[in-house]
């Protein structure tokens, strides 16, 4: 079986409380599913690229949805932090998205073409505001 990411004995046994009860159905083992959870969120996958030795990915996406829905990894998460000390060091996360090169194609005016036409003029919102304030005294 092939996964690149697991949990190990120690850490399944500190988070292990959090997770509900089975139902008396067999189902596929907690470890792996967590494993796989946290192997597609690492690395920005979609569910569908998790790696088949996670079981499958429909599997994994919805033990995800169905604890997240519990609120289970927000207990994990606050049990987790609560039990740290102070950290040493802070770092600031530096992501960023890469917009579209259409997204920067609109009028040299922006949304408001007539009102930048008109910047300057006296009462010049009257352009583009008339309709919202007809009947307004």
């Amino acid at each position: 079986m092939d996964i690149p990411f697991g949990w190990s004995e120690a850490q399944m046994r500190r988070i292990e409380p959090f997770f509900p009860l089975s139902h008396g159905i067999p189902r596929v083992g907690d470890r792996r599913m967590i494993s796989g959870i946290v192997y597609v969120m690492k690395h920005g996958l979609m569910w569908r690229d998790a790696p088949k030795g996670y079981g499958p990915h429909k599997t994994i996406y919805n033990r995800f949805v169905r604890r997240s829905r519990l609120g289970v990894f927000n207990r994990i998460f606050a049990e987790l932090a609560g039990a740290a000390r102070e950290p040493d060091r802070i770092m600031i996360d530096a992501t960023h998205l890469k917009v579209h090169r259409t997204a920067s194609s609109l009028q040299k005016g922006g949304f408001f073409p007539m009102y930048w036409a008109h910047q300057g003029r006296a009462g010049c919102c009257h352009l583009w505001m008339a309709p919202a304030l007809q009947g307004v005294n």
